[in-house]
């Protein structure tokens, strides 16, 4: 099974809509393996954007994320990057289908409420960035055989 990242942004705390999305992952069939708030930092953000660091808005960007606590979940599932990926809708809220969580929730690029790894690659760096293993969690559900095929697993 593939584990990703989900990073419900300060606005979506402020908003009062963190249960409403985490709800969607876990209607969707997603396993919850990981979960805890926390106060992101200038340092732990440089890295987590540093692709953007050199980019005019990467402050707004620092600025939006240390505005309030964020929520760090890690989702497991078959094809869990993509899955998420397609449910969080397009990075700019105003082009996301309804339907979507970006779709549905936002109209910003930068305020669209969740951050999700891209590729199953970045997941694992990310994952490592926030959780340590004491903080993932294995407990069987008695649902698996309706959401997956044998060969699913």
């Amino acid at each position: 099974m593939e584990r990703t990242l989900v990073i419900l942004k300060p606005g979506a705390l402020q908003r009062g809509i963190v249960g409403e999305v985490i709800s969607r992952f876990e209607k969707r069939g997603l396993k919850l393996v990981a979960l805890k708030m926390a106060r992101l930092d200038d340092e732990i953000l440089a890295k987590h954007y540093a692709h953007l660091i050199d980019r005019p808005f990467f402050p707004w960007i620092t600025a939006s994320m240390k505005a309030a606590p964020v929520i760090l979940c890690c989702w497991e599932g078959y094809d869990a990057v993509q899955v998420v990926r397609a449910m969080a809708g397009a990075t700019k809220g105003s082009k996301a289908v309804p339907g979507t969580i970006r779709g549905d929730y936002s109209l910003s690029a930068q305020e669209n409420i969740v951050h999700t790894s891209d590729s199953i690659e970045n997941a694992a760096v990310e994952l490592d960035r926030f959780f340590t293993a004491e903080d993932y969690f294995e407990y069987d559900s008695p649902l698996d055989p309706f959401k997956y095929a044998p060969d699913e697993k």
